[in-house]
């Protein structure tokens, strides 16, 4: 990487500048992130501790809870504790660290909500399959490439940003570290850096995203092809729903915060655009995927009594 010209340091914005509104908005955010830890560590216990739950849905929804907890762990203790001591400096390791991780975090989900999106299409509409395609050795080879992928991604996009010099301003119009901030920071030719921006978004962003929906439309002409009273075909929509809202909040927010060049005069905007791409989901993930489950409320209360029992 190249030098950081005179920048040795960032600065961060806080969430509010009114103190009142800021310690209001960090508690806010604190509470959230508590709740996320605990709903995704309570998917993690109990698919790890229920022979009932060892499946690929569950393998991949036990995946997705512990990326959730580092996705949300990368900005928010950090933001939250800038805000309530006022102390924005992050250094440029730090945040080049930040950028890395949100990046990596980000890709990894969006793979993983795609193969959700594909397991839940073969349960669906090819369930006599299901054992075949979604085994054991899939599921473990999926991951694994899906991380190997995150990592490609972000080490790509986190030296393309940070080989650029940054001089104008070490102040980052965002509550954490990322890269269209930080473009717009620098005084260096940005060009191949917005490309390359933009090929991620559209181009992978974009694939994973009409993957699943195509997935989705399939498993939606399957379902209509189900008698109306049918219990299955209400509770593929129950599941399918919310599956696509996550991922639609989750994508249209990050892709208008990444491909959209903001002035200055909309930091606000995009700093309640990020929280929508990177506090949101891993929130509304355990809720939509897991504590509305059955199965899980099941395990959740079968690990409680026997833990009762034994105490």
């Amino acid at each position: 990487m190249a030098n950081f010209s005179t920048v040795s340091k960032f600065l961060l914005q806080g969430f509010a500048e009114v103190w009142e509104l800021r310690v209001l908005l960090s508690i806010l955010f604190l509470l959230i992130y508590l709740a996320t830890l605990l709903g995704n560590f309570i998917i993690i216990t109990v698919t790890t501790f229920d022979q009932n739950l060892h499946t690929p849905m569950y393998f991949f929804l036990r995946n997705l809870s512990i990326l959730d907890t580092c996705y949300i762990s990368v900005t928010v203790p950090n933001a939250c504790i800038n805000s309530l001591t006022n102390n924005r400096t992050i250094s440029v390791a730090g945040c080049t660290m930040q950028v890395f991780f949100v990046f990596f975090c980000a890709s990894v989900e969006l793979i993983f909500l795609t193969i959700m999106a594909q397991d839940r299409y073969v349960a669906i509409c090819q369930p006599l399959h299901y054992t075949v395609i979604m085994n054991h050795q899939f599921c473990v080879q999926s991951t694994v490439a899906s991380l190997l992928t995150g990592i490609f991604f972000a080490a790509v996009q986190t030296g393309n940003t940070f080989r650029l010099s940054f001089c104008r301003s070490n102040v980052v119009n965002q509550f954490f570290c990322d890269i269209p901030s930080l473009l717009r920071l620098s005084c260096s030719d940005t060009f191949s850096s917005q490309l390359l921006l933009l090929m991620a978004v559209v181009g992978f962003a974009g694939g994973c995203f009409t993957f699943i929906v195509l997935s989705y439309v399939r498993i939606f002409l399957t379902v209509l092809k189900f008698p109306v009273k049918e219990e299955q075909g209400g509770k593929a929509f129950s599941t399918c729903l919310p599956h696509i809202l996550v991922v639609s909040v989750f994508l249209s927010t990050g892709s208008v915060v990444y491909l959209k060049s903001s002035p200055s005069t909309e930091i606000i905007q995009n700093m309640i655009l990020s929280v929508f791409y990177t506090i949101v989901p891993p929130f509304l993930n355990p809720i939509i995927y897991s504590l509305r489950n059955k199965q899980i409320k099941k395990a959740i209360l079968k690990i409680f009594i026997q833990k009762h029992i034994n105490t």
